[in-house]
C-alpha cells in the first residue's frame, strides 16, 4: 500500500477490506509505503503490518533496497501472493514478486488512462489486474487486448451500518449541530479539492439554482490536494465572483462524514470519469436523491430516472436543471431517494471483501 493515510476512495477500500475480510479464506500482511494513521489503524484490526519505505523511483538505490525489503518478508512470512494496491505501487509489488518467487496482482483501483508509465507498469509480469467499475475493464481490454483473461471486475462497497440515516439524528438536527442553515434545502458535495472532483461545476450551477430557490444553501465538504494547493482559493474565488456569499461554504477536510451528509437533501457527485465513487454509494445508503456525472463508475450505480440523475460532467447547466429538477418535485426527489437506499444494498463492504477474496484465489487457480 503506498499510502499511510486515508486520502480517498482507494484507501478506504483497504481499509475496508481489512475490516470485513478478516473472517475469510485469507489472511492478510499489509506492507505499507509510507508511515502513517491508516498503518496503526489496520494494526489494531489485528492485523500484522509493516512499513517500508519506497523513496522516490528516480533514486534507483532507495528503489532496489525497497524492493528488496519486501522480497524478504514475503519469504520470511511465507506469502502466497503479493497485492499491489494502486499502480504505483505494481512497480515494486511485481518486481518483489520475481525476486521471492511469489506471483503478484494488481489492485488497480483508478481509471487506466493513457499516461505512459501507468501503462509500462500495468504490464509488468502478474497473475492478474482487479479492477473496480466496469469502465474500467473496457479500458483495461482496450489497451491490453491480449490479457482479458487476467482481469476480474470487483467492485468495492460502502459501510451501510455507518450510513444507516435509522441510526443517525434528524437532518435538521444534525444542521444545527454543524452550523447550517436549518430552514431551506442543502445541496452537498463530498470529495478532495481537486479539479477532476467537479466542484467548481456545482459552483457555477448555483446561481440558476438560487434565482427558483433562494433559500438554498450548498456546502462542500473536502480538504485541500497537495498537488493542487491552489483549487481551494480558485474555488474561494468563484464563489466571490459569481456573488453567492454565504450560499456556498467550504466545509474543509471533516471526519464525520455520515453526519455531513445526513444534513444534506441533496447530494451531488460531479466528478470526471470516476473510477467507481464510493460517495455515492453512501448517499444512497442515507436515502439521498443523487445527482451524478453520466459515465464510468457512476452510470454503472445508477439508473437514470430510477436510482437518480445522471449529467454530463462540466455541465453546469444541466446539473442546475437536475437539482431544481428535485427541488421543486418533493415527492419524484422521495422516490428517488427510496430507490436509492434500496440500490446501494448491492454495495456492502462484506460483499467486497467477498468478491475480492474469490477474484485472488480464482487468479491463483486455488
Amino acid at each position: 500500500m503506498p499510502l499511510g493515510e486515508q486520502r480517498g476512495g482507494g484507501e478506504k477500500n483497504l481499509w475496508d477490506l481489512m475490516d470485513e475480510g478478516r473472517q475469510g479464506p485469507v489472511e492478510w500482511v499489509v506492507i505499507f509505503q509510507q508511515d502513517g494513521p491508516l498503518v496503526e489503524e489496520v494494526r489494531n484490526m489485528g492485523v500484522e503490518t509493516h512499513v517500508v519505505p519506497s523513496g522516490r523511483f528516480r533514486d534507483v538505490a532507495a528503489f532496489l533496497k525497497s524492493i528488496r525489503n519486501i522480497a524478504s518478508i514475503v519469504r520470511r512470512q511465507e506469502i502466497d501472493v503479493i497485492i499491489a494496491w494502486m499502480w504505483s505501487a505494481h512497480l515494486y509489488g511485481s518486481l518483489a514478486g520475481l525476486l521471492s518467487g511469489r506471483p503478484s496482482i494488481l489492485s488497480q483501483v483508478e481509471v487506466p488512462d493513457d499516461f505512459w508509465l501507468k501503462r509500462l507498469v500495468t504490464r509488468l509480469p502478474s497473475r492478474g489486474i482487479l479492477i473496480n467499475s466496469g469502465d474500467g475493464l473496457e479500458r483495461l481490454r482496450r489497451f491490453m487486448p491480449g490479457a482479458s483473461k487476467k482481469f476480474r471486475l470487483v467492485y468495492p462497497g460502502a459501510d451501510l451500518k455507518r450510513f444507516d440515516p435509522d441510526k443517525l439524528a434528524t437532518p435538521a438536527g444534525l444542521r444545527e449541530k454543524l452550523g447550517l442553515p436549518v430552514n431551506g434545502p442543502v445541496i452537498g458535495l463530498v470529495g478532495r479539492l481537486q479539479r477532476w472532483k467537479g466542484a467548481h461545476v456545482l459552483i457555477k450551477a448555483m446561481p440558476a439554482v438560487l434565482e427558483k430557490h433562494p433559500d438554498a444553501t450548498c456546502v462542500i465538504v473536502g480538504g485541500k490536494h497537495d498537488p493542487e494547493p491552489d483549487y481551494g482559493d480558485y474555488l474561494e474565488n468563484l464563489i466571490q465572483e459569481l456573488n453567492l456569499g454565504d450560499k456556498v461554504r467550504l466545509a474543509g477536510l471533516q471526519r464525520n462524514i455520515p453526519e455531513w451528509m445526513q444534513a444534506m437533501d441533496i447530494v451531488v457527485h460531479a466528478s470526471d470519469k470516476e473510477p467507481f465513487g464510493l460517495v455515492i454509494i453512501e448517499g444512497m445508503a442515507l436515502g439521498k436523491p443523487m445527482v451524478a456525472t453520466d459515465e464510468g463508475g457512476p452510470a454503472e450505480i445508477i439508473t437514470p430516472e430510477v436510482h437518480g440523475i445522471l449529467t454530463p460532467y462540466g455541465d453546469s447547466e444541466a446539473l442546475a436543471q437536475a437539482l431544481c429538477r428535485y427541488l421543486g418535485d418533493p415527492e419524484f426527489a422521495a422516490v428517488m431517494g427510496s430507490a436509492a437506499r434500496q440500490r446501494a444494498r448491492d454495495f456492502s463492504t462484506s460483499k467486497y471483501a467477498e468478491n475480492f477474496s474469490a477474484a485472488i484465489l480464482d487468479l491463483c487457480g486455488r
